[in-house]
């Protein structure tokens, strides 16, 4: 899991405020924001981490077969059931349960599962042996699970077992602060398992990735950099590499930006508070990274240590600022240690 944003704060202080506890807790966020990751980073930071952690996609299953894969079943017990099987309450004891897209979850199959939660026990589909695990339960969904409630279509009983402890997973359009570590995480991830020499976005295509919709979340930030960093020649990929062709977000290369505005009249507003702060925080990160260039005779080394910053983070924010050697003045940056 990835920002340091304070959206994400908050996330990742629930979480370890929960891991150690064995509550039940309900994940909700849009589809490819993190929530299993979420579910998973609770697991292995409770006392539960050396047990099984086992996801469930509740959505993926017929509704004749949700209760088998979730209980087991007996030999018999429909057509094609040949032998006994363990389902995943059973192969899950000791350790997390993640059900996924918990709000697909047919009604007759919410009962049974608020029996195990209450209880503890439940019994093979065919059969009539109480069986008792000791499972945690994280569950998560996308879904209004509220609105769902109304619609009849949701147990309010479950509802309040499920959700003792709720964290909001923020979409990436909260959090694009988040989005340039992302970038580089998804790209430096691709590369090592594509076999492919280290890559990186010019800066007019890390602004773009900034700025996009990003509709399909993470899950859409990743896969776009994938395509582009195999379909990519050039180490640095452009914005017309990144975004070539359609995507499911609806996302294409930028056009090229208009001049910036001058400054309106006294009495006019020339942008929003918050366009405001960005173009002034931009503007002073431009200055102190100039600042520290030129001190340091365009020494990138020399000039990330004194700025109090990694080398590679330092070099990355010179190409989010699109700083040149041609900006330094006299002197050229030295990329050498």
């Amino acid at each position: 899991m990835i920002g340091r944003s304070r959206e994400m704060m908050t996330v990742f202080e629930a979480i370890e405020k929960v891991a150690p506890t064995d509550v039940t807790v309900l994940v909700r966020g849009e589809s490819g924001t993190g929530k299993e990751l979420v579910a998973r980073a609770i697991h292995f930071r409770s006392p539960r981490a050396r047990r099984p952690f086992i996801a469930v996609n509740c959505a993926a299953f017929a509704r004749e077969l949700v209760e088998s894969e979730l209980f087991g079943h007996e030999r018999g017990a429909f057509t094609g059931a040949v032998a006994r099987r363990e389902g995943k309450f059973e192969a899950t004891d000791g350790g997390t349960l993640f059900l996924d897209e918990i709000g697909d979850m047919p009604l007759e199959t919410q009962a049974k599962l608020l029996r195990v939660l209450q209880e503890r026990q439940f019994e093979r589909v065919g059969g009539n042996q109480p069986l008792t695990v000791d499972v945690r339960i994280i569950a998560a969904t996308n879904q209004d699970l509220e609105a769902r409630i109304v619609q009849s279509r949701f147990r309010e009983d479950l509802y309040y077992r499920v959700k003792v402890v709720e964290i909001r997973v923020p979409p990436l359009r909260e959090r694009r602060e988040d989005i340039p570590q992302m970038v580089q995480h998804f790209i430096r991830d691709a590369c090592h398992r594509f076999g492919l020499p280290e890559k990186q976005l010019a800066p007019a295509a890390m602004r773009a990735c900034v700025e996009a919709p990003w509709r399909g979340n993470a899950r859409a930030l990743k896969s776009t950099l994938e395509q582009a960093v195999i379909l990519s020649s050039a180490t640095e990929i452009s914005a017309d590499e990144l975004f070539s062709g359609s995507s499911p977000d609806g996302v294409h290369a930028p056009a090229e930006r208009a001049p910036a505005a001058k400054p309106h009249a006294e009495g006019t507003i020339a942008a929003t508070f918050r366009e405001a702060k960005e173009k002034f925080v931009e503007q002073w990160e431009r200055d102190f990274v100039l600042g520290a260039l030129r001190a340091t005779g365009g020494n990138i080394s020399r000039a990330a240590e004194r700025a109090g910053m990694y080398r590679q983070s330092f070099q990355q924010k010179m190409r989010e600022l699109g700083i040149s050697p041609s900006d330094i003045g006299d002197g050229a940056v030295n990329d050498e240690n």
